[in-house]
């Protein structure tokens, strides 16, 4: 079955929506600022969130999601589906969200991963592939995944099986999956979104800005990092750049910022003049949508996921075209007519991806599920 956008309004629904919602996520990157943002859109129209995180928040990000109305956090330290060796702290944490959705009943289940969607939950289930392992290593190596990924594999496959229905945030990421793991039976596209009046260009500076963690060869940032003494303006990198594992790939040559703040971040954005970020592999990219709606020129990887996104607003270079991305970022230094127009187009297309647009998609989706009984995959 073909994959169907998922923005649209209430028209669109063809059942009821759910008042109490059990979602899981991480906070380790772009997922976790999706949940909130979801999740305070939800809580506007009235429903219940129950976020299950898996893994330990900082202390800043518990006080964010304390400000969200409808939203309860439960937190556990376990191991992600993607890390080495975590299949016995995915049970763990699979044993917890079903222990979850006894306590809590919720009327549906929204898995932002892959594994927990294979789980017998009572209540419909819904998938989102933000990314996923195989993918990464086709598009950022070349090639497959080695064996000591094969459990992952083999849990995600079972998870997309099994979920009553599959979410990505582009097409691109939507046929990865199809590609990896085999045909999705119902699949909706939901861009991810942003509250456009959160995000407004300020004066802008002489900075070149990137955000994304540096230890992840996805993002690309090493070789940003690799022409940044090349170029007339200085760069400034925000994202961590040790692994949750331990390892650090520390950019040499521009300003880190380790991690910042949502509420700190935003000023960042407001004053670069322009936002880079190289990707090899990127599904959607809330960094590069935050950057845009705070009016920053894109300088971004050619890659079908972000061409999918922001043909007509931005410039595109190879991951690999380390002389293109020094010919491109200093072509729009040296413009700054160019570099305002990009900057304005940037923002214009970033509007369509608004937070309420998100909403809307989720919501047409939990209304599908919720219009039929949960299949029973698991059956004994």
């Amino acid at each position: 079955m073909e994959p169907r956008p998922g923005i649209g309004g209430e028209e669109e629904r063809a059942g009821p929506l759910p008042s109490r919602i059990l979602m899981t996520t991480d906070c380790v990157g772009g997922i976790w600022d999706y949940a909130l943002t979801l999740a305070g859109e939800l809580g506007r129209r009235g429903m219940e969130v129950e976020l299950a995180v898996i893994g330990k928040p900082a202390g800043d990000q518990i006080a964010h999601a304390s400000t969200i109305p409808g939203l309860t956090l439960h937190a556990r330290d376990y191991r992600l589906e993607w890390m080495p060796e975590a299949a016995a702290d995915v049970f763990l944490s699979g044993q917890w969200l079903m222990e979850l959705e006894h306590e809590l009943k919720p009327d549906l289940v929204h898995v932002n991963g892959y594994a927990h969607a294979a789980l017998p939950f009572r209540v419909p289930v819904l998938a989102v592939g933000h990314s996923c392992v195989r993918s990464w290593f086709a598009d950022v190596k070349g090639g497959d995944a080695p064996e000591e990924y094969d459990t992952y594999g083999e849990a995600a496959a079972r998870g997309l099986a099994s979920a009553d229905m599959v979410v990505t945030p582009t097409f691109a990421m939507m046929a990865a999956l199809e590609r990896h793991y085999g045909p999705v039976r119902r699949g909706r596209v939901v861009p991810n979104g942003r509250d456009p009046d959160a995000f407004t260009p300020g004066a802008k500076e002489d900075l070149v800005l990137s955000a994304g963690r540096a230890w992840d060869e996805a993002k690309n940032i090493l070789t940003l990092d690799a022409v940044a003494p090349s170029l007339c303006w200085p760069v400034a990198v925000a994202g961590e750049w040790r692994h949750p594992g331990g390892a650090e790939r520390r950019p040499g040559n521009v300003a880190c910022l380790g991690r910042v703040p949502a509420s700190e971040m935003w000023g960042w954005y407001a004053k670069a003049g322009i936002f880079c970020l190289p990707a090899r592999y990127e599904p959607f990219g809330l960094a590069i949508l935050e950057a845009a709606l705070s009016g920053c020129a894109l300088v971004l990887g050619d890659i079908p996921s972000l061409r999918e996104l922001w043909k007509g607003a931005a410039c595109f270079v190879r991951p690999d075209d380390r002389d293109g991305l020094k010919r491109s970022l200093n072509a729009l230094i040296a413009d700054p007519a160019r570099r305002a127009d990009m900057g304005a187009q940037a923002r214009i297309r970033a509007k369509r991806y608004s937070a309420a647009a998100m909403a809307e998609g989720y919501l047409a989706a939990y209304a599908e599920l919720l219009a039929e009984p949960r299949r029973q995959i698991l059956a004994a």
